[in-house]
């Protein structure tokens, strides 16, 4: 009896396979991901733009289109790369980073900005100058600032951990619109209510955060890996 029992049992396990593999082929992309590539047209030193409701990444010599980035019911309204890096976006306030080139991790990370969609709705042109690179990509030195009226938010480009926020000034709000950049720092505009003095409403952040006297440097080096 017991030996009919496993074998039964292991002719329904058998039977479920085919049916477990359908579902998980089912099972809807992660935040509407939609990604189409063509391996063979896909260029060394990709270009990335805004191409309707996607982003795509094309060879600029010949125009060849190596891969094309959707997301379900999202427009993308901004894009920013740097070296291996796409940075996107979305009308939802979702900033996204994909692999120029592709290869298996092709969309690295997702991250949700607060309130961002609803500053954004309705006005697409405020999406130039939110997304900001604050330094070359690379191993632990890549990170990029999303500016908002809010906020500043960086992120590591490597993983996308979020690594220090400065929050605007009570009565003044951070102009994305508005930066320049010296020497490796990002000048931002702060226009505040009632404010004069117009040094007051210029803020400096690098990698490190505001660039301050005497401040404490972060640690912004991916994780040690523990072998």
């Amino acid at each position: 009896m017991d030996r009919n029992r496993l074998a039964l049992a292991a002719v329904a396990a058998v039977l479920a396979l085919p049916l477990m593999t359908a579902a998980r082929h089912a099972r809807p992309a992660p935040y509407g991901d939609l990604l189409t590539v063509v391996p063979a047209a896909a260029p060394a030193h990709a270009a990335v733009r805004v191409r309707g409701a996607a982003v795509e990444a094309y060879d600029p010599r010949s125009g060849a289109r190596g891969w094309t980035y959707r997301r379900e019911g999202r427009r993308p309204l901004a894009v920013r790369t740097a070296p291996g890096h796409a940075f996107a976006l979305w009308s939802d306030g979702m900033v996204t980073d994909t692999a120029r080139v592709l290869s298996v991790d092709a969309v690295r990370w997702h991250r949700a900005v607060p309130g961002l969609a609803d500053w954004l709705a309705g006005r697409p042109g405020r999406a130039a100058g939110v997304l900001q690179q604050l330094a070359p990509a690379g191993r632990g030195g890549g990170m990029l600032a999303v500016v908002t009226p809010e906020r500043v938010a960086a992120y590591r480009t490597a993983d996308g951990d979020l690594r220090w926020t400065l929050p605007a000034r009570p009565e003044c709000a951070f102009d994305p619109g508005r930066v320049a950049r010296v020497a490796g720092v990002l000048i931002l505009a702060q226009p505040c209510r009632d404010r004069d003095t117009w040094t007051q409403e210029l803020v400096a952040v690098d990698t490190l955060g505001r660039v301050a006297p005497g401040r404490t440097p972060l640690g912004n080096e991916l994780p040690a890996r523990v072998v």
